[in-house]
């Protein structure tokens, strides 16, 4: 929901209609989606405008929003702003509840302890049915678990065949050790999946086109089902504002990686063989 904005409310639930109708039922937005264009909260504002207009749609989807980027400052994990900004979140959204909370950045003044504490706060509430974090390295994970009472239930990076920092780096490791479902962003690498410029991008767009064709879908199905093969839960975020690429995006139910076609696109994403 990051560019989920405008005037259009007919066009805005037409997308949310298409995601639905594709199979897509996890929304993942922010209180910052919008910031810049459109005002800051201006997507959650949206998307509650979508549930007044028709609110069966509401029901229908597992719905997730995170707080904590606060312009002009950076971050901010004190208990009173993240209590208050799940409320506004809340509010603009014109629910009770959401499923899913994450903290969207980690703030560095923030103690884990009083992190953990708050994250609590929000589950016993009964506004949060689960808590997760965003843009967390594994250490900042680490430290936040042990203080915690309730289950972290998510993480979510920045993972796709050309950023493949959390499986370098452990996180994908880590998630899969504590059960935490992984929300991959940025799956599709900017659009450096669709229109490759350098020789690695042009490599890995090959070896993915190589099963696409196997299987008769767009270069975007079949890298998000590349995402969805790991074994970690992961799920790709699917950013387009546009009906048709989202309806396009369930090809990647169609596709069934061997090992080796697997393997294939990584190679092309390292640039070097496996050892």
């Amino acid at each position: 929901m990051w560019r989920f904005a405008g005037n259009d409310l007919a066009a805005a639930q037409s997308l949310v209609e298409a995601a639905l109708d594709s199979g897509i039922n996890l929304f993942d937005t922010a209180d910052i989606y919008g910031f810049g264009e459109e005002g800051f909260g201006a997507a959650e504002e949206l998307l509650g405008q979508v549930f007044a207009a028709s609110p069966e749609l509401r029901s229908r989807m597992v719905l997730a929003t995170k707080g904590g980027i606060t312009p002009p400052v950076p971050y901010d994990s004190s208990p009173g702003y993240l209590m208050a900004a799940l409320d506004a979140s809340l509010k603009r959204l014109g629910t009770e509840r959401v499923e899913l909370w994450q903290v969207h950045r980690p703030d560095l003044l923030s103690h884990p302890h009083e992190l953990a504490h708050t994250l609590e706060n929000m589950v016993t509430s009964g506004k949060v049915g689960a808590v997760g974090v965003s843009n967390f390295t594994t250490a900042q994970i680490a430290a936040l678990r042990p203080f915690l009472t309730v289950p972290l239930a998510s993480t979510q990076p920045e993972f796709s065949p050309l950023h493949l920092q959390p499986i370098d780096d452990g996180q994908l490791d880590q998630a899969m050790q504590h059960s935490m479902a992984v929300l991959a962003w940025s799956p599709l690498s900017g659009g450096r999946i669709a229109d490759p410029l350098t020789g690695r991008q042009k490599a890995v767009a090959m070896a993915l086109d190589k099963v696409a064709s196997e299987y008769d879908v767009s270069r975007a199905a079949v890298t998000f089902s590349w995402i969805m093969a790991h074994p970690a839960w992961i799920i790709p975020i699917v950013g387009s504002q546009n009906a048709g690429r989202i309806a396009d995006a369930s090809g990647a139910y169609k596709v069934r990686w061997s090992r080796s076609s697997w393997y294939g696109v990584l190679v092309a994403a390292r640039g070097e063989p496996l050892p």
